[in-house]
């Protein structure tokens, strides 16, 4: 069965079984691995344990408040670690627990896609607004 079937056909049993939106276990993960900081943190801490500040630093556009509350949700679902050092003032380091680097073989093969289709995204959405895509 091709992979467009083995998902359409999930599609149509969860539309059977009647699921409620609001437990579906596919849309509670994806909720949050979906959120646009979520992506960049755990590609961040692919390459190894970061501090706050190094991870603040590596993804230049999220507010330290929008990274705290991103750490915790990843805490909170398993996928990260945070460790404190009895230093003064304490340290922190962030790293993926098993489950994030279980997320890391999916998440690539999202990340060659989205690279690989870029352009073409780009130029449909060109389209759509009615401008011509640039040669």
């Amino acid at each position: 069965m091709s992979d467009e079937n083995k998902l359409a056909s999930k599609f149509d049993d969860w539309q059977r079984m009647r699921l409620d939106p609001t437990r579906c276990p596919v849309r509670n993960v994806l909720d949050h691995l979906s959120d646009k900081w979520t992506t960049l943190i755990v590609i961040a801490l692919a390459g190894g344990p970061r501090r706050f500040g190094e991870l603040n630093r590596s993804i230049p556009d999220i507010s330290k408040r929008m990274l705290t509350q991103c750490l915790r949700n990843l805490e909170r679902d398993g996928l990260i670690t945070r460790h404190v050092f009895p230093t003064s003032p304490p340290s922190v380091e962030y790293r993926l627990a098993d489950l994030g680097r279980s997320l890391l073989g999916p998440l690539g093969v999202l990340i060659e896609w989205a690279e690989a289709s870029h352009q073409s995204v780009l130029d449909a959405r060109l389209r759509f607004d009615g401008i011509p895509p640039s040669t």
